[in-house]
């Protein structure tokens, strides 16, 4: 079984968006024995935001409510993927990549932003997605 966890500031809106695209894509793509989960370095207890809600919703991903999750413990079973290098640096772990790495470019936060930059922001996540599952196919 692989283990994935996406991780961002606040598990609001980046890290829970790019777990929900990626489990509907592996769905779509009928790979069953990826597990994905979201968390955030500072993560509080708050709900997914309305405009990630509504941009899974048009991405045809569960857009279903759920409260943020604080990252804990690394476990080095687990792949994390980051947002930005920062967040990657304070992870500081080798089985951690960033956006950076696979896209050559950070996803930026979309907290407080309009839904086009949410949209926007899905996008480019999912365009890493699609990165993450080709290298899945090649380790299997």
């Amino acid at each position: 079984m692989t283990k994935i966890c996406f991780v961002c500031t606040g598990n609001t809106c980046r890290s829970i968006m790019a777990e929900r695209l990626m489990k509907k894509m592996l769905k779509d793509r009928k790979i069953e024995d990826v597990k994905v989960s979201s968390r955030g370095l500072n993560a509080n207890g708050e709900n997914i935001t309305d405009n990630a809600k509504q941009t899974l919703k048009a991405f045809g991903a569960s857009s279903s409510n759920r409260k943020s999750v604080k990252l804990g413990k690394i476990d080095k079973n687990t792949t994390y993927v980051t947002m930005t290098e920062v967040q990657k640096n304070y992870l500081n772990s080798e089985n951690v990549i960033s956006y950076k790495e696979l896209l050559g470019y950070e996803i930026i936060d979309p907290y407080g932003q309009s839904l086009d930059v949410y949209k926007k922001c899905a996008k480019d996540i999912m365009q890493g997605i699609k990165i993450l599952i080709e290298k899945l196919e090649l380790w299997r």
